[in-house]
């Protein structure tokens, strides 16, 4: 049922900012700091809309404080209110705001894949200008300016809709001058007398890779460990001779039809836990901007060969 506009019980707009802010820091300070306002004044503003709600919103303890039960339910209330007027403002503002499509993608993935056929997107979509932000760290849809992102993972967020992608498979890979000169390798327990290729951001990547071929867990040796920012920069490294790299497609089509990098262990590849989707925040789902370019990601991602086929495309999801 709507409420009139007399009926409205509504609270002062800067209380709920101040309190979105404290809520989301679960820091009165980093509150204070955001807003460019004095802790103080982020604590009146906090007294005086408990007062007002005659509710408890936060617990105080010395050095921290958290939310009530109360304050648990309220937050997400008020955090997509003052979103949904956010987005409204600037949608009224700016004109542009239809038509230019934020994505965040990793690195890797916008150079090997996106890139190379994003032209396409453009042809076919003139009105929408896609600005990618490459980032090795998953969105924070919270706090960054982004309309959708392709990411791997769980779909596990409620807040979020997530429409899968594709899986992809794991197995090593290294130059063919590598392996001329350090080969041959004939079982994965080889490789623990061999540079291993780390991406960072990817910690679990081996280390499961190395389980599913019943191998004992690797105790890191920097010696024999080289950790890299990007899936990109392992490649290359590889592809340089440096050691060896876990590949997965569908970054690897190039380099291996070029015979760069060549399959270490072929028929050894184990399925990658995670699965790529992409996400936006579910009250932007019905967004002509990002249906066009969901409905393009997938076209271009059923018609690549290198991903795989055997691949089913999960049903739409909001959580896991």
């Amino acid at each position: 049922m709507t409420l009139s506009p007399a009926a409205r019980r509504l609270p002062s707009l800067n209380a709920l900012r101040v309190f979105e802010a404290a809520a989301r820091h679960l820091s009165f300070k980093a509150a204070a700091e955001e807003l460019s306002v004095s802790q103080s004044a982020v604590s009146h503003q906090i007294k005086a809309l408990e007062e007002s709600l005659s509710v408890a919103l936060f617990l105080r303890h010395p050095r921290e404080v958290e939310l009530t039960l109360r304050g648990q339910l309220y937050y997400p209330i008020v955090r997509d209110a003052l979103d949904s007027i956010a987005d409204g403002t600037e949608m009224m503002l700016n004109k542009t705001s239809n038509t230019v499509l934020t994505v965040q993608v990793y690195s890797t993935f916008t150079i090997r894949w996106l890139l190379p056929r994003l032209e396409k997107f453009n042809t076919q979509h003139p009105s929408i200008q896609v600005r990618l932000h490459t980032s090795q760290a998953n969105t924070d849809f919270h706090h960054d300016a982004v309309d959708a992102a392709i990411l791997i993972g769980r779909a596990n967020n409620s807040r979020l809709h997530y429409d899968h992608l594709f899986d992809s498979e794991m197995f090593p890979v290294c130059s063919p001058e590598y392996l001329h000169k350090h080969g041959p390798i004939r079982s994965p327990s080889d490789l623990k007398s061999h540079p291993l290729l780390q991406v960072f951001p990817s910690p679990d990547d081996w280390p499961n890779w190395m389980a599913a071929m019943q191998v004992e867990p690797l105790q890191y040796d920097p010696r024999l460990q080289m950790k890299m920012e990007s899936y990109n920069d392992a490649l290359a490294s590889a592809v340089q001779g440096f050691g060896i790299a876990l590949g997965q497609q569908p970054y690897m089509t190039k380099d291996m039809e070029a015979g760069n990098l060549i399959e270490i262990f072929p028929g050894q590849r184990i399925n990658n836990p995670n699965h790529w989707f992409l996400a936006c925040r579910v009250e932007k789902t019905a967004a002509t901007k990002i249906q066009s370019f969901r409905t393009w990601l997938i076209e271009e991602i059923d018609a690549d060969p290198s991903i795989r086929s055997a691949s089913p495309r999960l049903p739409q999801t909001q959580n896991g």
